[in-house]
């Protein structure tokens, strides 16, 4: 279920933005090249066939929406399982010690210390209600997200080698997903 749900998520994500251009959107071959009988020559009715040199595209790639719809529950229930998943890896914090009055990447960083995180893991910081003092001080710490628990993805969770979650937002998630 889980990789059912990441992938619609990734395919969703996705933009299909190729693009060639058909006979009719070519500029020119308003004009017969030749006429129809007695050249010798195959017949032709526009310099921009796609058999002809500066022609259009037959059959080639447009611009186009794949969307592919997953249920709520699967959502939740994605979620859920990847919670339980990272479970030993999940930290309950307190909100009130991630709210800063200005940003400050030094406070951030000594906070996580002390959990003493390996280097190169991804740590997800999860929060109630999204903290724009904590996202700033968090944008020069690498391998750091911050996210709100309404907008979590599942791709963000499964990403996450570390996951600090706060009391309320911990709440929400048994509250609708559990």
């Amino acid at each position: 279920l889980i990789h059912k749900i990441y992938f619609i998520q990734l395919k969703n994500r996705k933009n299909y933005t190729a693009s060639t251009k058909t006979k009719s959107e070519v500029s020119g071959g308003g004009r017969k090249p030749w006429r129809q009988k007695g050249t010798g020559q195959a017949r032709a009715g526009s310099s921009r066939s796609p058999l002809w040199v500066g022609g259009g595209v037959s059959f080639g790639p447009q611009p186009h929406i794949v969307s592919k719809k997953a249920n709520k529950k699967e959502k939740r229930l994605a979620i859920y399982l990847a919670f339980k998943l990272k479970k030993n890896f999940t930290h309950l914090v307190d909100e009130k010690s991630l709210f800063f009055e200005k940003p400050s990447t030094k406070k951030l960083a000594n906070f996580l210390k002390e959990f003493h995180f390996p280097k190169d893991k991804h740590i997800l910081l999860l929060l109630s209600e999204k903290s724009k003092m904590l996202v700033l001080s968090s944008l020069n710490i690498p391998h750091v997200s911050v996210s709100e628990i309404k907008n979590l993805g599942l791709a963000q969770l499964l990403k996450a080698d570390f996951i600090l979650i706060s009391k309320t937002a911990s709440n929400i998630i048994e509250k609708n997903h559990g």
